[in-house]
């Protein structure tokens, strides 16, 4: 680097995770602001992704070789800087995975922003019998809401849906809109829990004629007793492994 008056420096090897932060201290110690280095993951993401087609590998080398230099050429000196952060989180969705975030955090003493757009918390867990792998009630899960709609550090907004995010970790700015109106929030980080929607299944496999039904129907009917059948085929994975969604199980 001295030798030759870099003053910009790219390494084209393995993953940045391991090695970045060392040849960023190098540079530094070389006298190159250490954000003036670019690094190109060609094994992770190259060699190892073409291992049996090696000129495709070497061509895609070269292009992310190519795209580097040009990123390089518009890097400007950065320098490390230390700012307040807010001590606050926002949730956003009431289901378990959210519910249990807030109230984790907010037994620590954090305040907690909790965001859900239906009118009550809960989320899937309410249509739900039992949950794996423990075989709980999810009725017994539920009871941590009276817990949390009291609990001092949470702030539930129900019928809430996020408008706009702002900002950088330690400091963001949520808008929500709660029915008509708009609220503005302070958050150190935000927690996405939003959870998923079930499949409706019209169309598979004769979804809308009798006893076929979809498992959280079947959820519903284990949950309220009303379970008659004697035999029971589940057909799995419906909807999905086509056009329309080509994942199974993945997000």
């Amino acid at each position: 680097i001295i030798e030759h008056k870099l003053n910009r420096v790219i390494v084209a090897s393995c993953s940045p995770r391991t090695h970045e932060p060392l040849f960023r201290s190098i540079c530094q110690e070389a006298g190159i602001n250490p954000y003036l280095f670019e690094m190109v993951n060609i094994r992770d993401q190259d060699s190892w992704v073409h291992m049996k087609e090696p000129e495709k590998g070497t061509d895609k080398a070269k292009d992310l070789i190519r795209m580097s230099v040009h990123k390089a050429a518009l890097l400007e000196p950065l320098e490390k800087i230390k700012v307040a952060i807010t001590h606050s989180a926002v949730v956003i969705g009431g289901g378990i995975a959210g519910m249990t975030a807030a109230l984790n955090l907010g037994n620590q003493g954090f305040k907690i922003s909790l965001i859900e757009k239906e009118s009550d918390l809960g989320g899937l867990l309410k249509s739900l019998n039992k949950v794996f792998p423990s075989n709980e009630d999810a009725s017994n899960l539920l009871e941590n809401i009276e817990i949390i709609e009291s609990h001092d550090n949470i702030t539930i907004f129900k019928s809430s849906i996020i408008e706009k995010v702002s900002g950088f970790v330690g400091n963001y700015k949520v808008v929500i809109k709660q029915n008509k109106k708009t609220i503005d929030i302070d958050a150190g980080v935000i927690i996405v829990a939003t959870g998923a929607i079930p499949l409706s299944p019209e169309g598979y496999f004769g979804y809308d004629k009798k006893n076929i039904i979809s498992q959280l129907d079947l959820e519903s009917l284990l949950k309220n007793d009303q379970v008659k059948a004697n035999n029971i085929t589940m057909i799995l994975c419906v909807g999905c492994r086509n056009e329309e969604r080509r994942y199974c199980s993945n997000i």
